[in-house]
């Protein structure tokens, strides 16, 4: 693993979370947030959950000796 694969892997820690966290505030009726922006978080930390993932695991490969 490079540093560069462990900031993308990171990144995809950090969006899921974003993600997850997000939902439960959408959920819970009443998002401290507001809905709007809550929403804008939810609908751009799930791609980039993807996104990072996918550039850490083509990251490690391409370091693989």
């Amino acid at each position: 693993m490079t540093p560069k694969s462990g900031v993308l892997l990171a990144g995809s820690c950090v969006a899921a979370i974003a993600a997850v966290g997000s939902i439960f505030e959408l959920s819970s009726g009443n998002p401290e947030l507001g809905g709007l922006i809550t929403g804008v978080i939810l609908a751009l930390s799930v791609p980039l959950t993807g996104i990072f993932f996918y550039a850490a695991v083509l990251d490690a490969r391409a370091n693989q000796r």
